[in-house]
């Protein structure tokens, strides 16, 4: 669940889109999971079989094997697929992108991306998924971003200056398609990092992987400054997080 099935748009967008392959274990180790409430909004009742499309290296899609669901993964970037392997060598995963399932029509209860919607084609992706869905399936997105109401987070913000282009797209994510109306549902929570931990995951955005090597320690370097100034003054580091979910069914 990532940030990476790329857009039929600019070459700039989809080299980042494709940039997590290159950093597939630090994505692993840094990137946060999703709170069960989340999934229990997301998820149809009775839904059985799911695509997790975008898996990336299997955040989202643990939780989902772990409730008993058959899962199968799609995700487009060769490293994030021998990630995933690594961590959930029972579940199959497949290359394909959210404009090419490589999935048969009507096989799945319910779709769900994580991380990725903003990446994809909507004109393209939305009949797609719709496609593979069976009948009244469901078309689940979510995305954990950082809470900036909490101080030291939009500081953060200010120090990443890309840091809000994901949560301003994630507001209100376009479907259309042969789908219905977009529904809503925030979810807070809330995880302790460490210093290395917070670079990590600092170090897994797409556009720090494409930075060059001077500019990217530059970042690293701001980053490092204001989590051990806050680790100083609150000892600890508690990043808030909103997992922003939308959900859609197929007319």
């Amino acid at each position: 669940m990532s940030d990476r099935t790329p857009p039929a748009t600019a070459a700039g967008s989809t080299a980042q889109a494709r940039s997590f392959g290159l950093a597939a274990d630090v994505y692993e180790r840094a990137r946060p999971s999703y709170p069960a409430a989340a999934l229990d909004w997301l998820l149809p009742a009775g839904a059985r079989r799911v695509l997790d499309l975008g898996a990336g290296t299997g955040k989202l899609t643990r939780l989902l094997a772990a409730r008993g669901l058959d899962v199968v993964a799609v995700e487009p970037t060769e490293g994030m697929r021998r990630e995933f392997g690594r961590v959930l060598p029972d579940v199959p995963v497949l290359d394909g992108t959210a404009e090419d399932v490589p999935l048969p029509d009507a096989s799945v209860d319910a779709v769900l991306v994580a991380q990725a919607w903003h990446w994809v084609d909507p004109a393209v992706a939305a009949p797609e998924v719709g496609r593979v869905l069976r009948p009244g399936g469901t078309l689940g997105l979510l995305w954990n971003v950082r809470d900036a109401s909490v101080d030291w987070v939009a500081e953060l913000d200010r120090t990443l200056p890309r840091a809000g282009e994901e949560q301003l797209r994630s507001l209100a994510p376009v479907v259309g398609g042969p789908f219905g109306p977009v529904e809503r549902f925030d979810v807070p929570w809330s995880q302790e990092v460490t210093v290395a931990e917070l670079l990590d995951y600092t170090s897994s955005r797409s556009w720090v992987i494409t930075l060059p090597p001077d500019e990217r320690q530059a970042v690293l370097d701001d980053v490092r400054g204001l989590a051990e100034a806050r680790l100083a003054t609150a000892g600890n580091l508690v990043v808030p997080y909103i997992t922003r979910c939308s959900r859609t069914r197929l007319r």
